[in-house]
């Protein structure tokens, strides 16, 4: 299957999913909004919060600047950051704020992460997505509401466009 979504009026890309990683991914950008459906491009009280990680020294951190969710997909922590940005031509370390910022750095930002993290675990379950993507924050019992919530939505997803949500549901 292949599906067009239109990151901006200039700016087209079509991706090929197939069954369930359609709705997979779908999840994946809405993660950090999962009650807000696209609501929310940088995470709730971001800024308040350190994600720097000092004892990281490949990517230095910038002191004023805030590696705090943003985009589809909320990337956030400076290693996260440091790699997006060379990847996706724009300075993540000192300018992070662009993702949130520019329509297509934003969407290419969420559809980096997923193919370096996500894709890579799809055929282990829903669970699995979970985990690559807020496993440290979620899983193992940390936020079973959280966990259920994005299951429910998940299912949801996969009633709607008529596929098997599969096994492995939960981290």
């Amino acid at each position: 299957m292949a599906y067009v979504f239109y990151l901006t009026q200039r700016h087209q890309r079509t991706f090929s999913l197939g069954d369930s990683q359609l709705a997979k991914h779908y999840l994946s950008l809405n993660n950090k909004s999962v009650y807000a459906d696209f609501c929310y491009i940088e995470e709730i009280d971001g800024a308040s919060k350190d994600y720097c990680d000092e004892t990281n020294t490949q990517y230095p951190c910038n002191p004023s600047k805030g590696y705090y969710g943003r985009g589809p997909i909320h990337i956030s922590w400076k290693f996260n950051y440091g790699p997006c940005g060379q990847s996706n031509n724009f300075d993540g370390l000192n300018a992070p704020e662009t993702v949130p910022n520019d329509p297509v750095v934003s969407f290419k930002s969420a559809l980096w992460y997923w193919m370096l993290n996500v894709r890579p675990v799809i055929s282990q379950g829903f669970g699995a997505t979970i985990r690559a993507i807020n496993g440290a924050i979620e899983c193992d019992g940390k936020s079973p509401s959280t966990v259920q919530a994005r299951i429910n939505y998940y299912t949801d997803y996969c009633s709607q466009l008529g596929v098997d949500p599969d096994s492995n549901l939960s981290c």
